[in-house]
């Protein structure tokens, strides 16, 4: 109803607020996590028509009123309107999931209060159509898509998949989803992939293959960096940055059985250019000053 709407969008305000006063800058809100997922936890639903009401009528006007310069998003966006979990994934129709933003950003009254749009999971299939069309808005990814707790090198391969893709189609920021796991069965129900492992008998830790596929770029990739466009037989399995000190990093995987000669040439710089070969199942990472 508008009184709830109203009460929400107030609440949000009050809740940057308090942050404020203790120091700390909410520069993001994300209207809802997961906005198709009707959780074990409090949980929230919303179809398009209400998702676009709720910020063109309600929580922008709010926070407009309320001066305040916290970034809005739509938001985290896990699926479309009628997907549905199949036990290995989330199935969906993509027609719908384009149609769910579409309704939104078509609204220009909604449009001009969104800065970004989060993506995750089914994500995946519509974020280079939403980079198309929309080129002006942020996009990131926010949860990363985390296997049945294997932590097999083969899934580490396809994680790799996914962050160049999403890099590739103008995602500013990948997130890991988990950090650290134990080695016991899950609470959840569903036992999930993670960067680190405490192993419960001897406490010790274990880091998994997904940890070494986000350390090739979240140690070497420095804020700021910016994609660069790429051609050739590897541009599906290797990625070119450009930090803002200028240096070039280029993260590259061999996804074959064999050994594979890898080339990379830097139009702007021939010096930059080097010739490799890469191990066979293996992720690489090449910095060039």
């Amino acid at each position: 109803t508008p009184e709830n709407l109203k009460a929400y969008a107030k609440y949000f305000v009050k809740y940057i607020q308090a942050y404020a006063e203790h120091g700390i800058t909410v520069n993001q809100l994300h209207v809802q996590n997961e906005v198709f997922a009707d959780q074990k936890f409090p949980s929230a639903l919303w179809d398009s028509e209400a998702l676009k009401v709720f910020i063109r009528d309600y929580l922008g006007p709010a926070f407009d009123e309320a001066g305040l310069d916290t970034d809005i998003w739509l938001g985290t966006l896990n699926g479309p309107e009628d997907m549905a979990w199949t036990g290995g994934g989330y199935g969906m129709t993509l027609n719908n999931y384009n149609r769910f933003v579409d309704n939104i950003l078509f609204d220009d009254g909604a449009r001009k209060y969104i800065k970004g749009i989060a993506y995750q999971w089914a994500g995946q299939n519509c974020i280079a159509r939403t980079h198309e069309s929309w080129p002006e808005i942020e996009l990131i990814q926010t949860e990363s898509e985390c296997g049945t707790g294997d932590n097999s090198w083969e899934y580490a391969e396809y994680i790799f998949h996914l962050i160049n893709h999403y890099f590739r189609n103008g995602a500013t920021a990948y997130t890991y989803w988990n950090m650290i796991l134990d080695d016991q069965d899950s609470t959840w129900g569903w036992w999930q992939n993670s960067l680190f492992t405490i192993t419960a008998d001897k406490h010790e830790v274990r880091r998994n293959p997904e940890y070494y596929v986000m350390r090739h770029f979240s140690h070497y990739v420095r804020p700021g960096a910016k994609v660069l466009g790429t051609t050739g037989h590897f541009n599906s399995m290797a990625i070119a940055f450009r930090n803002p000190d200028g240096t070039v990093v280029v993260v590259a995987q061999n996804a074959l059985d064999e050994e594979r000669p890898f080339e990379f040439a830097d139009p702007d710089a021939a010096e930059r250019g080097f010739k490799v070969t890469l191990a066979p199942r293996s992720f690489n990472t090449f910095v060039l000053d």
